[in-house]
């Protein structure tokens, strides 16, 4: 490893995901750790990231800087919350570092004001970094175009019992790609809620169910129910780590796409 080898900050370190980040990093031939951000006040601050792990130290302290993290890196890698993605995008494109955002919940204004950042440096936004699920979601917008309104489309997800938005991100990327293949807005023909005496099913409206219970990692359908037969497109993950290697696969494209930009 060199210092011509790309570095990554890795932001939110010390949760479940930043930890996989860091090992994913740490694990590869391609990329070094350049950086290690947690939260104001952590007990990691100051502390080797290997050491606060529980493994062998590792070279990088964990920082509450996060600019000050970049201005020895190349790429950023985020799965934080909406407004903390807002203020790391503000300093990657300070930066001029990629930034790699695997955060999800963003509201439509939310999501306006990444536009700015994204004008002076390379944003790389996925609801789901998984090669498995990008497919599927290319699979779901070939379907849905192929099928007219007759066929009900159902996007089911299931998550752990820790996570916090719903329905996730990767059900409303692939209710996008649905959407996109009808050739409508989703945001007018989603349904993301039933509860009580909701009447008979809109004809041509995008259905989401969210699951949430003990430890899945991620599982999601997309249930196309015609009359007499269904079609239903799959993917589960059974390993966290698939997000990690999809998001470090981005975070070292991203300085090729940069310099093809300039």
């Amino acid at each position: 490893m060199t210092e011509t080898t790309p570095g990554i900050v890795i932001m939110g370190a010390a949760g479940r995901m930043g930890r996989m980040l860091v090992q994913a990093v740490c694990d590869s031939d391609h990329a070094r750790l350049a950086g290690a951000v947690v939260r104001a006040g952590h007990d990691w601050v100051g502390q080797d990231v290997g050491h606060a792990m529980g493994g062998p130290a590792l070279g990088v302290i964990a920082s509450d800087d996060p600019l000050e993290a970049m201005a020895r890196a190349q790429a950023v890698i985020d799965f934080t919350t909406p407004e903390a993605t807002l203020e790391i995008a503000h300093l990657a494109a300070q930066a001029r570092a990629v930034h790699v955002i695997g955060t999800t919940g963003f509201d439509a204004a939310q999501l306006e004001r990444l536009v700015p950042a994204s004008r002076h440096s390379v944003q790389v936004r996925a609801g789901n970094m998984s090669l498995g699920v990008n497919l599927l979601t290319g699979l779901t917008k070939m379907v849905a175009a192929a099928l007219d309104d007759g066929w009900d489309i159902e996007v089911v997800e299931a998550h752990h019992n820790r996570k916090a938005d719903a329905p996730s991100g990767t059900a409303l990327m692939l209710g996008e790609a649905a959407a996109e293949g009808r050739g409508v807005t989703l945001s007018q023909v989603a349904d993301r809620g039933r509860d009580g005496i909701t009447g008979a099913r809109t004809e041509g409206h995008i259905g989401f169910s969210a699951i949430r219970g003990g430890d899945i990692v991620g599982e999601h359908d997309v249930i196309f129910a015609g009359q007499g037969e269904r079609i239903v497109l799959r993917h589960m993950a059974t390993d966290r780590m698939i997000f990690a290697r999809g998001a470090l696969k981005a975070a070292l494209w991203g300085p090729g796409a940069c310099a093809r930009r300039l």
